[in-house]
């Protein structure tokens, strides 16, 4: 009897086939292996809807091969702590890998990379094994078979995007790909952007408009993220009109059309799920995993004791993130010279020495994406600076804000069994409707409508234009809970764009809005590489960083190297040399 064993090797991630010892007398010998299913057991309907809610949960990459700290849905090592974001945080010597990724000094050898890719092709074999169980499967009506077979695809697509755009010459592995096979090791030679697309086309013509779950990929996420691989490739006509297409008509898995919401309620744990959710990954808490089912990759990401119980102190948001929030008489940011001057912080200052924040005009979005001394952090009090970061020289004077749960859910919205760490149901956006608008802005840019660049980001800045969704001062800053005022925390002010006068301007003001909007979300390193500016945004970022950062000194950027990350050597290995090391390393 053929046996599917559904522990995951490290390269091929390949299900792994027991090959039983047959005899007439040796009875014992038939017994089924611990940890296997049979195929009778696997090729039925439940069976493979089980085995893609196995696929779907690895989005958190929490719980397969390669899981650990710093590997989290969200991306926030290798998309914004490697960009100029955020820093690492905590103490300088706290989990050296990161570090590593920050000043660009990992290697082939580097622990973090290695989990990451594990972590990766696990998922991809996961959603692989969907598609092999389901050639097997009697008891399903034709439309479900096509519904599961297009999650799987659009998932195997997901998790190749992300090696590709951190590796870029990754393998693509199919579900004619496993151990029995014996076509374990794919090259990685091949570029492998038009199967990616290959499989979000599938599940785009194949997926239902509307799902049961929030959380289940539907028709227009597929087109949202074909639509994404094309613009990842330059290819512009081809990304319009399914961006088009999706904000005119698109709708999130549970019918409602998209739009975009209070900005805020993105990363409120209450209403995360909601008009502006393309595609997310979800959470639950209190279900008696010990936290492991919340948030787990963002766990250590808050202010250090103090604020929302066991936050370590990592993923500070930068100076540098900071100061883009700066805007002008008009509310408008300052492109070309944003780092020139720094927005007011407590650095080296004694948290009892008193300290009045920065009266300069500033973006509203700031506040909802830093905690910074002297204004509201959610309900948790008045940020104390100093007082809540654990290693200031290093880490910064900031703390993250948007995977952070206020006081008033503790207990509900976060885990409160958990032994260490925030554990939240904040869902992570691997797309929203925001980022939709911003990437059709892009596109249109290069395609030359300015006039409509310019409209889709004014409507992603016009929904802070209402005072009454930026962060305001407490009642009472001794009791938080008894709410806030209608008094804004600090000089906020937004304004939107007359139309961009050219291309070179709108590219510019169209990359900038990503920066703010998309703050410590994850995306901006992978931003800066497919602009072809990251060098030359890095290398100035660190010079301005490194005289208060001073590990910043030795951080080099090398143009065709640095762009992705090394191929692990743990893999490059274990495919026996069929794996090929990235240039320069």
């Amino acid at each position: 009897m053929k046996k599917f064993i559904l522990k995951i090797t490290v390269y091929s991630m390949g299900v792994v086939t027991l090959l039983g010892v047959s005899s007439c007398s040796d009875s014992f010998l038939k017994v089924d292996p611990l940890g296997t299913l049979s195929d009778q057991t696997l090729a039925n309907a439940a069976g493979a809807e089980g085995l893609l809610i196995g696929a779907y949960s690895l989005l958190d990459k929490v719980g397969g091969a390669g899981s650990g700290n710093g590997i989290s849905s969200s991306n926030w090592v290798f998309g914004s702590v490697a960009a100029d974001d955020a820093y690492k945080g905590s103490t300088l010597g706290d989990l050296p890998d990161i570090l590593a990724v920050e000043t660009f000094a990992g290697n082939p050898a580097t622990g973090l990379f290695n989990s990451e890719w594990r972590v990766l092709y696990d998922a991809i074999q996961r959603s692989n094994e969907v598609l092999r169980v389901l050639e097997l499967v009697n008891d399903i009506s034709d439309a479900e078979r096509t519904r599961i077979a297009a999650e799987a695809r659009f998932l195997r697509g997901h998790f190749h995007f992300e090696a590709k755009k951190k590796w870029n010459n990754v393998p693509f592995l199919d579900e004619s790909i496993n151990y029995n096979n014996g076509n374990l090791n794919v090259p990685n030679t091949a570029d492998i952007w038009p199967k990616i697309e290959n499989d979000f086309v599938f599940a785009a013509e194949n997926l239902p408009s509307t799902q049961s779950a929030i959380g289940r990929a539907n028709s227009w996420a597929a087109k949202a993220y074909l639509a994404k691989t094309y613009l990842f490739q330059g290819k512009y006509s081809a990304a319009k009109p399914l961006f088009d297409d999706i904000i005119t008509n698109g709708t999130n898995p549970l019918g409602v059309k998209y739009d975009l919401v209070n900005f805020h309620d993105n990363f409120n744990a209450e209403r995360s799920n909601n008009a502006e959710t393309v595609f997310a990954v979800q959470f639950s808490v209190n279900d008696g995993s010990n936290g492991q089912n919340g948030n787990r990759g963002d766990r250590l990401n808050g202010p250090y004791n103090w604020g929302p119980p066991g936050g370590s102190g990592f993923f500070q948001p930068s100076q540098s993130l900071v100061n883009s929030f700066r805007v002008n008489e008009d509310g408008l940011p300052y492109l070309d010279n944003f780092n020139a001057v720094d927005v007011k912080n407590d650095q080296g200052i004694s948290s009892t020495t008193p300290f009045t924040p920065d009266e300069t005009a500033l973006d509203p979005r700031l506040d909802w994406t830093v905690g910074r001394r002297g204004i509201p952090y959610l309900d948790w009090g008045v940020h104390p600076g100093q007082a809540a970061v654990r290693e200031q020289s290093s880490g910064g004077p900031y703390a993250p804000i948007k995977t952070v749960y206020y006081k008033a859910q503790e207990g509900v919205y976060s885990d409160a069994t958990a032994l260490y760490g925030i554990y939240t149901t904040i869902s992570y956006k691997i797309i929203r409707f925001a980022d939709v608008l911003l990437m059709a802005a892009e596109v249109e840019v290069e395609l030359g409508d300015l006039v409509r660049a310019t409209e889709l980001v004014n409507r992603v800045r016009s929904r802070m234009s209402d005072p009454a969704t930026w962060v305001h001062t407490y009642i009472n800053n001794d009791n938080p809970g008894m709410g806030f005022t209608d008094i804004p925390a600090a000089n906020y002010k937004i304004g939107l764009y007359p139309t961009f006068p050219n291309p070179e301007y709108g590219r510019k003001a169209v990359r900038f809005e990503r920066k703010l909007e998309l703050a410590m979300e994850g995306h901006r390193f992978f931003d800066l590489v497919r602009y072809g500016t990251v060098a030359e945004e890095l290398t100035a970022y660190w010079e301005k960083e490194k005289a208060v950062h001073t590990y910043y000194g030795s951080a080099v950027f090398q143009v065709g190297k640095h762009e992705y990350y090394p191929i692990p050597q743990a893999q490059i290995d274990l495919s026996l040399g069929t794996l090929v090391p990235n240039p320069n390393y």
